[in-house]
């Protein structure tokens, strides 16, 4: 594969695919002392960069190949881009999904037409079931990254970067199988002096133990909240690919991760799913560590409500906007109302209060009371933490729950 392969593809999604904007971000910049764009993969139809792959890979069936229908396996971006490219082609499409994937994702899968089956707890259960599908039928199957023309497509996101910001210096990009990766990663060859980056959830790095071991290896995978990106091997092809042109395969935290996800939201006004938010989250852990202007690719933007809402929380409590903890008072009239108004006059929002006496551990006349409240950030949080030992109060912190 070379950039010719990307250009190719490009005129191949011309009138399908959508030439997504690259915005300039005012406060990653300010975190990064250098300028910071936002290459809005998110805002691609059907929400993730995946139509671009799949339309490219679908289109160069023969008449005979499309007429046996095709079938995918993905926790949803990939699903839903097959699903769109395979409507747009005319040819019928059978997606494999894990058990308990989002349930937004699985509707917009159905709404373009293809046909849902279930199995298996994660992507590789349901791609070992869409091959035998394949096999079986003579479906041909749209693997989500180990294919050369999958690359191609998802590399014309790497020729609109060079358009959009002609003088970037460093692209930082979600990494799972790697197709969108490797994809990038040709522009190398006309643009050497470009930096590429891939970045991993920590709890799902299947990259730098196969780079370490100089070929793809299987990994144990850990929960990760970037469901997108967790691949638990590296695809053949894709792995070639970066293993040659890719400076670096970093991980990082689910705490980066849902930070970077809410701030997306907060401050860019843009909606993006944890995996896709993973090039923010390396900026944030290493905001000196690149050389600028950089571009940091929000490759999907597909997140169920449900998730988002638990997301949100773990970015706040990351980002040390809540504050819980235990204290034990006298049990006496007055005293409750006493510790509220301390915590109301440090500006501090209750955002639920438990009284217990019935602790076996609890002296005569004590009480614990376990309080969560809400801060304005970080700083706001040490301050208070300091202002209730001057107060003399005893307290104990709790992590929050955050349903991880």
């Amino acid at each position: 594969m070379d950039f010719a392969d990307l250009k190719a593809a490009r005129e191949l999604l011309r009138d399908v695919a959508l030439t997504t904007p690259s915005e300039e971000s005012r406060w990653l910049s300010r975190i990064a002392s250098t300028p910071v764009h936002l290459k809005c993969e998110n805002l691609q139809r059907a929400g993730s960069f995946k139509i671009r792959g799949a339309y490219v890979r679908i289109s160069r069936l023969s008449p005979e190949e499309r007429a046996r229908g095709v079938v995918a396996a993905s926790a949803g971006n990939h699903a839903q881009g097959v699903a769109l490219a395979a409507s747009l082609l005319g040819t019928d499409a059978t997606i494999f999904m894990p058990e308990g994937a989002a349930l937004p994702k699985i509707s917009a899968t159905k709404g373009y037409g293809a046909e849902v089956r279930f199995h298996g707890a994660g992507v590789t259960e349901a791609l070992g079931a869409a091959m035998e599908f394949a096999e079986h039928t003579g479906a041909i199957l749209i693997h989500p990254f180990d294919h050369e023309d999958i690359m191609a497509g998802q590399g014309t996101v790497g020729l609109e970067i060079l358009e959009q910001v002609p003088n970037v210096k460093t692209i930082l990009v979600p990494v799972g199988g790697g197709g969108l990766a490797a994809g990038i990663s040709l522009i190398k060859s006309v643009r050497p002096d470009i930096r590429i980056v891939g970045v991993q959830a920590a709890g799902a790095s299947s990259y730098s133990p196969s780079l370490q071991a100089g070929h793809p290896v299987q990994v144990t995978m850990e929960p990760t909240m970037a469901d997108g990106i967790a691949v638990s091997r590296p695809g053949d092809l894709p792995f070639a690919v970066i293993a040659e042109n890719l400076d670096e395969v970093l991980t990082v935290s689910e705490e980066s991760l849902s930070r970077s996800l809410l701030m997306l939201l907060e401050r860019a006004k843009l909606l993006v799913e944890p995996s896709g938010a993973a090039g923010v989250a390396a900026i944030l852990e290493n905001p000196t560590s690149f050389e600028g202007p950089i571009v940091a690719v929000l490759s999907g933007g597909n997140i169920d409500a449900l998730v988002l809402l638990e997301v949100i929380r773990h970015g706040l409590a990351s980002a040390g906007r809540f504050l819980m903890f235990r204290v034990r008072i006298g049990d006496r009239p007055g005293n409750l109302m006493r510790l509220l108004t301390d915590l109301a006059e440090m500006e501090l929002n209750v955002l639920n209060v438990t009284h217990d006496r019935a602790s076996e551990s609890l002296g005569i006349g004590k009480v614990e009371v376990a309080i969560q409240v809400a801060t304005r950030g970080a700083e706001h949080r040490e301050e208070a933490k300091s202002k209730l030992a001057e107060l003399g109060y005893d307290i104990n912190l709790q992590a929050w729950p955050t349903g991880d």
